[in-house]
């Protein structure tokens, strides 16, 4: 599933944060999710903020690999701490059922890509992560992001991209970049592999993902879409349970029992469950 991902001539990947999104995207026609650090942890009742465990993250992935065969990109923040831990996350997030994991240049307590206050560590110590990654790998894709440009500029994110492509990064992830020009020179000057987040209420503006593939994107993620549209869609019916003490008026908002049922293949089950029966 990783040359999948290397393969392809262009994606557009939904972020998800759970096996039923991820199921769904795959129903839909998504060929790859991005399991989304920001979604994930918002699900817990938790901020992104670097604070959940490598246990935590490795126990979603499992569960998702377990109900799908779907390539997943995983959101590995900075990597769980140092090159020794990099190097074990990559093993776990690996063996776990992660076919791509991205990795930051922030320094811990990392925060959302798109607010200020950031930090960024030394280029030579992403590369020794990087590089620790790549040791520890088996045919998994190492996703280097910088977040240099909140921080130092456009030209000192491009210079991280290269010497991180140099480390051996099969994928650069350059984060909130301000405008189109912004992604337009940066793949202009790094020539890899380039992953450009989408992301809502931040400091990108939007941009389609036709525009992005004609800039040479070759993937393309929408990390917190659909659970930010999925919260307030929850909200909206919880005032409405509270105000009116049913959910008669929530009905033609619903996904129905039997559309739910055929996202989590019920039916596959029932029909096992009888065939196993018989075989008896």
């Amino acid at each position: 599933m990783s040359e999948l991902l290397r393969k392809a001539d262009f994606l557009l990947i939904p972020g998800v944060f759970n096996p039923f999104t991820a199921l769904l995207a795959e129903q839909v026609g998504f060929k790859a999710v991005y399991l989304s650090g920001g979604a994930y942890t918002s699900s817990l009742g938790m901020p992104d903020l670097g604070i959940i465990t490598l246990d935590e993250l490795a126990w979603i992935i499992r569960r998702i690999r377990e109900v799908t065969d779907i390539p997943i990109i995983v959101d590995a923040d900075t990597g769980f701490g140092e090159v020794l831990n990099v190097y074990r996350a990559v093993k776990v997030l690996e063996s776990a059922g992660a076919n791509a994991i991205q990795i930051e240049d922030q320094v811990l307590p990392k925060k959302c890509g798109h607010l200020d206050g950031k930090e960024v560590v030394h280029p030579r110590d992403m590369v020794s992560k990087i590089k620790a990654a790549l040791k520890a790998r088996k045919e998994m894709l190492i996703i280097a992001r910088t977040d240099s440009r909140a921080v130092n500029g456009l030209d000192d994110a491009i210079q991280r991209a290269k010497t991180y492509l140099e480390a051996g990064a099969d994928i650069i992830f350059p984060e909130a970049m301000e405008s189109k020009d912004e992604f337009q020179k940066f793949a202009k000057e790094v020539k890899a592999p380039l992953l450009a987040n989408m992301t809502e209420f931040g400091k990108t503006p939007y941009i389609t993902a036709k525009e992005f593939r004609e800039m040479g994107y070759k993937y393309v993620i929408f990390p917190v879409t659909i659970f930010r549209v999925a919260a307030k869609a929850m909200k909206d019916a919880l005032e409405v349970l509270m105000k009116e003490g049913t959910q008669k008026s929530l009905l033609d908002k619903m996904m129905t029992r039997k559309e739910q049922y055929e996202v989590i293949k019920y039916y596959s089950y029932e029909d096992l469950d009888k065939q196993l029966a018989k075989d008896l």
